[in-house]
């Protein structure tokens, strides 16, 4: 992946194409028959992106549009095309790639994520032309886990983190000796080794340089050990069908914790021991949160960044790239934002594994 991609404005899909255009008459119709009408042609885009066919219109004395039947049709479209995406989006072979921020000092990073984490360097690539550095860390390659992805943009040695995002999660066997080392290594501890408030899972806390929390899980072992990222979202149940019907996961587990007033739901494309997941997390009365400049965006794998695109529109996301490819490596993708403006970059499965070679 390139650095993190800038926000374009959401962009409208066309609905210029011939096959949308009707006569209904020479005189106005009324306004009802020009709602159903604009309805269904705003469907048809979708149904030649998923291989649907459009039906006749039936048409009364004169060759006059039946209204009742244009009514008709044009709802049925709409239900058929939403049911065909949705079915699309389960079926689509997706997988959380890597979550992208930025960072201060790539080298002072690299160095703790590796020391104190566990993590390898996998790849760094330096564009100076556009004045930035990637580097890309994890506990295995990337065709087959879930990494980081670092960007340091020359000059900039800060971010504001804000308030929106929570932390990342690793998956460690022993906590306790991973806690030592990291304080031993200078790093800060921000939770000593203990029970998750509500709960019986070991948890710590640790920082990173640039101020990223990392929560450490005592977990066994595992082939996914950076396991979680945790946002918080201003209403939970629409952020769970966002995530379940335009990003296709599940919904692994929800919990309620009344006493600390927050509730979380983990989401994702499979179990939790084995796979990354998304911890969303509501905490009781916040609706909005500040999001800083420092968190950027998570990467998922798509086999048709097309589809994927007509599918976050017709679940009311915010389509902030266009699919199609990107200039200069020409992998496709499409970027997004769910309902709280939490950025996603979904990306060509194929053109992703050319782009590792």
């Amino acid at each position: 992946m390139a650095r993190v991609i800038p926000m374009a404005l959401s962009i409208r899909p066309s609905l210029s194409s011939s096959s949308s255009r009707f006569v209904v008459s020479r005189c106005s119709p009324p306004y009802h028959l020009m709602l159903s009408l604009s309805h269904l042609s705003s469907a048809m885009p979708q149904f030649q992106s998923f291989g649907l066919t459009t039906s006749k219109l039936f048409r009364g004395e004169g060759g006059r549009i039946s209204v009742s039947a244009a009514r008709t049709v044009a709802q049925a479209s709409t239900a058929t095309t939403q049911e065909n995406v949705l079915d699309w989006v389960k079926k689509d072979k997706r997988r959380m790639l890597h979550v992208v921020y930025r960072v201060g000092d790539m080298d002072r990073t690299i160095k703790f994520y590796t020391e104190c984490l566990g993590m390898k360097l996998l790849r760094k690539r330096d564009i100076p032309e556009e004045r930035y550095t990637n580097a890309f860390l994890g506990y295995g390659p990337e065709d087959s886990h879930f990494v980081v992805e670092l960007t340091y943009n020359y000059g900039v040695d800060s971010y504001e983190i804000g308030t929106g995002f929570g932390h990342f999660g690793i998956a460690v066997d022993d906590i306790t000796k991973t806690v030592d080392l990291i304080k031993a290594k200078g790093g800060k501890v921000a939770r000593e080794p203990g029970p998750v408030k509500g709960g019986n899972t070991v948890i710590a806390f640790i920082e990173d340089p640039d101020g990223y929390k990392f929560e450490l899980l005592e977990r066994g072992p595992t082939p996914e050990p950076l396991c979680q990222v945790m946002l918080r979202v201003g209403d939970l149940d629409r952020s769970i069908e966002f995530y379940e019907k335009a990003y296709g996961m599940e919904l692994l587990r929800k919990r309620d914790n009344p006493d600390y007033k927050y509730t979380i739901a983990m989401m994702g494309y499979g179990p939790e021991d084995k796979n990354a997941v998304m911890e969303l997390t509501y905490n009781y009365g916040v609706t909005e949160y500040d999001k800083g400049n420092a968190y950027a965006q998570i990467a998922i794998g798509t086999d048709d960044v097309y589809k994927t695109a007509d599918a976050i529109k017709l679940c009311g996301g915010m389509i902030t790239r266009e699919p199609g490819p990107l200039p200069g490596i020409n992998t496709k993708i499409t970027a997004c934002l769910d309902p709280d403006g939490w950025k996603t970059v979904f990306v060509d499965n194929i053109d992703f594994l050319k782009e590792l070679e």
